[in-house]
Parts: structure tokens; C-alpha cells; sequence
């Protein structure tokens, strides 16, 4: 196998983490060229050490400051300009593991320069899915999911024709607080809601998972990803997170992706494909598996999921704004600042107060995040009131 050289986005973030955990373990397949990082220059001059990469850049002004003051040997760029330079940085594949709408731009520069890109930021593809793919069309770029529900749904529509499918089933774990009564989540604090039962993720996702507004992101991820329409994409609630998503085809059968709970896995096949190589890392044992448990999730009891849905089903720069809100709610919530419940609510509100319009460039795709982000907060401002 070729060595392969990478640039790790948000290399200090869950997926990073685990992406270099995957290079650490094939020392001659991989090439650590570039790393980013938001603000966390401790861990991320500890890679630095460790992976000598030729290209480092920290976002965040201030940390950046601090990481220039450790007296490396790669010094830093920093701001969102120089993360958008390193993804346009010739290599074999950019992994794009930013959380949130600010990975948009980093991921445009890598496929503009054509690299191949493999996306664990779910954000910008609600937000620009259709953009983005294009683009990728035009440059002739291969897009890989990483997120553990697309990367098995790409691995079980190897050589299938897209007429050949009748439905993707995306499994959901149900989150911390799946089956408790809704009445019972308005005290919930951000520690319990990022306690994960079956995944370890970065709090925003945790969050996302707590409310199911993960799975309503991944709907629209899944639309562009595989060029579907939103009703041939179903959620089920599978809570021992083994099946990682399902697909149905027109004739009947059902390819299922199986695997243990380690993002190592979906991260080495992407940074790997369309070679497998073979790891020492732990394997689904099946004789140990009793149950596999599957159900419909309901509204009621996840309304970020329907809003959602019909953001999908609204296009245009709905699911922007869908997104938009959602980022700043689960901030708030984080924050203390509004309670677990409300998150829904100021999704809910801001959907109603924005208008969608046609998401024709991107510049009308940005404008309409930024106007979502401030009727956001106004409305996180009154419900934090209304809470003290």
C-alpha cells in the first residue's frame, strides 16, 4: 500500500483524536502533513511532537498566541483563513472533523484544490449539501463519510445502482434519556446529557444525540451524500448501536453494516478506501450479542427530529437556518443559559421567524445562517430570562 499523506481539521476533537490513534497504529501507511486545531494548543502541540506535521494552525487568535509562545519547532498560522489555506494543501486525503457551520469553508478549499476529502462535519452538508457535491463533481473529488451511520451506508451501497433503493434505514442509539418521560428531562444537566450509553463523542453531538436532532442532520447529510429524496430516508432507534444503518433495496433485501461502538473503524476505511487493510484493533465478537432491539422514534418525544424533517423536506436554505439555531441552542444549554428542553423550542421559533428562501449561492446560504444565529440568540436571551 502507498503512504498516505493527511491533513487532520480539528485535530484535537474527538475524531481527530481517534483519527491519529488509526495513523499511530500504521506508521508506514500514514503521513501526518497538516494539523488544525480551535484552541486546545496543549494537546495539539503534543501531536505536533509527536507527528512533526509541516503545516499547523490554530483558529483561535488568542491560543495561537499561546502556541507561539511554547517555542515549537512548526510554528502556527491562525484564524479561519489559514485553516481554509492548509485544506487546499496538496495531499491524498483532508479529513474535515471541525464541529459546526465553521468547517463549511475548509471543506469547499480542500475539494476547490482538489484533494479528496473525508467529512465527519455533518454541519456543512446541511447547510450547503447540494453545493458541495457539486463541486465535487466538477473537480472530480471523491467525498468519503466518516460519520459511522454514512460510512456503513456507503459500505452497503458498494455496486448498487441508485434506482436499486428503496429506503436507508439510519440507526439512532436513543441517547441518555431514550424512554424516560418527557416531563421528567427540565431539569437535565449539560453533564448528563453529554454522558453518551454506547458512543464517546465531543459535547455538541452528545447533545445532538440527546434530542435526536443528530439523526435529523444526518437525514439531510444523507440526501446530498447519496443523492436520495428525504422520504426514502428513515430513523430507527437501535440502542445497542451495533447496526450501524441498514439499506433496503427495491427486491427486497437488506444490507446491514454490523460493527463495534470505535470510530477508529469508519475512519480507517475512509483514509484507506478503496484498500482494506487489516487492524489489530477489537472485533464484533457475535456470540456475544443477545439482542437487537429496533423502533420508531416519535415527535412528541424528539421535536428537533420532525423540525428536521421538515427543513428537509422545506430545501432551500431551511436546513441552514435548521442548523443555525440548533448550534446556538445546544451553546446555550452547554452554557447553562437555557434549560435541555428549550433547545427544541428555540429551533422551533427561529424556524418560524426566518423565511427559507432558494439556496442559490453561497453567499445566500451564509447570509441566511448569520440571520438564524442572531434571531437565535435573541430568543435564547428571552427564554434565559424568562428561566432566571
Amino acid at each position: 500500500m502507498k503512504r498516505h499523506r493527511i491533513i487532520i481539521l480539528g485535530s484535537t476533537g474527538s475524531i481527530g483524536r481517534s483519527a491519529l490513534d488509526v495513523v499511530r497504529s500504521y506508521p508506514d501507511v500514514f503521513e501526518v502533513v497538516g494539523l488544525a486545531a480551535n484552541s486546545n494548543v496543549e494537546l495539539l502541540a503534543a501531536q505536533v511532537n509527536e507527528f512533526s506535521p509541516a503545516h499547523v494552525v490554530v483558529v483561535d487568535e488568542d491560543a495561537a498566541a499561546k502556541y507561539g509562545q511554547l517555542g515549537l519547532s512548526v510554528a502556527c498560522a491562525s484564524g479561519l483563513a489559514a485553516l481554509d489555506d492548509l485544506a487546499a494543501v496538496e495531499v491524498d486525503i483532508v479529513l474535515c472533523a471541525v464541529v459546526g457551520a465553521i468547517g463549511l469553508h475548509s471543506l469547499l478549499s480542500a475539494i476547490d484544490a482538489g484533494n479528496r476529502v473525508a467529512v465527519a462535519n455533518k454541519e456543512p452538508f446541511v447547510m450547503a449539501g447540494q453545493l458541495i457535491m457539486a463541486r465535487a463533481r466538477a473537480k472530480g473529488v471523491e467525498v468519503l463519510p466518516v460519520d459511522s451511520e454514512h460510512n456503513a451506508i456507503f459500505q452497503c451501497l458498494q455496486g448498487a445502482a441508485p434506482e436499486a433503493v428503496q429506503c436507508i434505514h439510519l440507526t439512532a442509539s436513543g441517547g441518555p434519556f431514550y424512554g424516560r418521560d418527557r416531563d421528567t428531562l427540565h431539569t437535565i444537566a449539560p453533564a448528563e446529557a453529554t454522558n453518551h450509553p454506547t458512543w464517546d463523542m465531543g459535547a455538541k453531538i452528545s447533545v445532538d444525540s440527546a434530542t435526536l436532532m443528530n439523526k435529523g442532520l444526518e437525514i439531510i447529510e444523507a440526501m446530498w451524500l447519496f443523492d436520495l429524496p428525504a422520504e426514502k430516508i428513515e430513523v430507527v432507534v437501535h440502542p445497542q448501536s451495533i447496526v450501524h444503518s441498514l439499506v433496503e433495496f427495491t427486491d427486497g433485501h437488506i444490507l446491514a453494516h454490523l460493527g463495534v461502538t470505535d470510530m477508529k473503524f469508519p475512519i480507517l476505511f475512509a483514509l484507506t478506501y478503496p484498500e482494506r487493510v487489516s487492524t489489530p484493533m477489537a472485533r464484533l465478537d457475535l456470540t456475544t450479542m443477545k439482542d437487537l432491539t429496533f423502533s420508531t422514534p416519535e415527535f412528541d418525544d424528539f421535536p428537533c427530529l420532525g423540525h428536521a424533517r421538515e427543513a428537509a423536506a422545506q430545501g432551500g436554505t431551511a436546513p441552514a437556518i435548521l442548523n443555525a439555531a440548533n448550534e446556538e441552542a445546544v451553546h446555550a444549554f452547554c452554557r447553562e443559559e437555557i434549560p435541555f428542553l428549550a433547545i427544541s423550542d428555540v429551533v422551533g421559533e427561529v424556524r418560524q421567524q426566518c423565511a427559507g428562501r432558494a439556496a442559490t449561492d453561497l453567499e445566500t446560504i451564509l447570509s441566511a445562517d448569520r440571520d438564524a444565529r442572531v434571531r437565535a440568540l435573541e430568543v435564547i436571551h428571552t427564554l434565559g430570562t424568562v428561566k432566571t
